[in-house]
């Protein structure tokens, strides 16, 4: 239905062509439905194609298994395959990309070559040329992917680095009362659960918190292409931790140190607090105890010495009462008397 539309087709079967020029360099292409000013116009061979939109699927020539919905939807693939476009203009410069699923006015634009990508939302991946295998969720989601592979970005632009994640509102806001976030090398997210039915073989830590004595903090910046500021970071190196106890630290699926697991260390080293505070505790009982027995001793010289006082009034008292009474007896003894020897 339309001017010229399938008008080159030989030996095509099961196509269905509604609108101008749609289909119309197509041969013996089959299972192709376009609908639309000059939809699927260039295919000639590729089959199983849906073009729903004016110049949806415009170039593509052998790409099979192609959909497109919207105006200039895949408008310049040629020859990529198992791609789904739903929007105005959505993958309208994928070339030979496969397998990518762009949903949302110009979603994934500028995509070329690169395959496997997910863009949903408006302008979602716009300015991906040849980054393969990125997710870009919200407007303009992933605007700041261009040639890396394997990135997800949520509600956020992110940045052209591959195997990231960048997952927008997060930085900056607060969640009171909330429970850290860890993911562990599955990719799963979860939090920390701290409660009794959760866990099962409690007891003491006892003296297993002393592998921290042996821990060698560091100061160190991280890589150039992980942190390009180069800020100054503070920690510890993983492979020394596992060393000192391999429970410390986070492999990836490979088997290869990973990271340090801080939380726990924050439990130990509020065992060892713990431990000894315990001992001050103790220490200052034994200090407590000692000042009382030092203050009873002190009353008591304190006693002693106004005891002593007392004491040597009495005896300076009688000392003088002594010396009165000699003065008397002195002065009561008989005058002196000179006898004359006969010869």
């Amino acid at each position: 239905m339309g001017f010229h539309a399938l008008f080159s087709n030989t030996i095509g079967n099961y196509n269905t062509a509604d609108g101008v020029q749609a289909l119309e360099q197509n041969t013996d292409g089959i299972h192709n439905t376009a609908t639309g000013f000059q939809s699927l116009l260039s295919n000639t061979t590729g089959d199983g194609n849906t073009a729903t939109g004016a110049t949806a699927l415009f170039s593509n020539t052998i790409g099979t298994y192609n959909t497109a919905m919207g105006g200039g939807a895949l408008t310049g693939n040629t020859t990529g395959n198992y791609n789904t476009a739903t929007g105005l203009f959505a993958l309208a410069a994928n070339d030979t990309g496969v397998q990518n699923t762009a949903t949302g006015a110009a979603a994934l634009y500028d995509n070329t070559t690169g395959n496997y990508n997910t863009a949903v939302g408006v302008q979602a991946l716009e300015n991906n040329t040849t980054g393969s295998g990125n997710i870009a969720l919200g407007l303009n989601a992933g605007s700041g992917i261009t040639t890396a592979n394997n990135v997800i970005s949520i509600g956020i632009g992110g940045q052209d680095v591959s195997n990231s994640c960048y997952i927008g509102r997060i930085f900056g806001a607060t969640s009171s009362g909330g429970a850290a976030v860890f993911v562990n090398a599955d990719g799963r997210l979860g939090t920390a659960t701290s409660s009794k039915r959760f866990k099962e073989d409690i007891k003491p830590m006892n003296n297993a918190s002393e592998a921290l004595f042996s821990l060698k903090p560091v100061s160190f910046r991280y890589k150039k292409e992980i942190d390009p500021q180069s800020i100054p970071q503070f920690g510890l190196v993983a492979e020394d931790v596992d060393k000192v106890n391999s429970n410390l630290v986070v492999r990836d699926k490979d088997g290869n140190i990973n990271t340090v697991r801080y939380e726990q260390i924050n439990a130990m080293l509020l065992n060892e607090f713990l431990k000894e505070h315990k001992k001050v505790e103790a220490q200052q009982a034994t200090i407590d105890q000692l000042k009382s027995k030092a203050a009873k001793q002190e009353a008591t010289i304190a006693d002693l010495t106004q005891g002593m006082a007392v004491l040597t009034a009495q005896l300076k008292k009688q000392g003088a009462q002594i010396q009165k009474v000699s003065a008397q007896i002195e002065m009561t003894k008989p005058a002196s008397r000179l006898v004359a020897n006969k010869p």
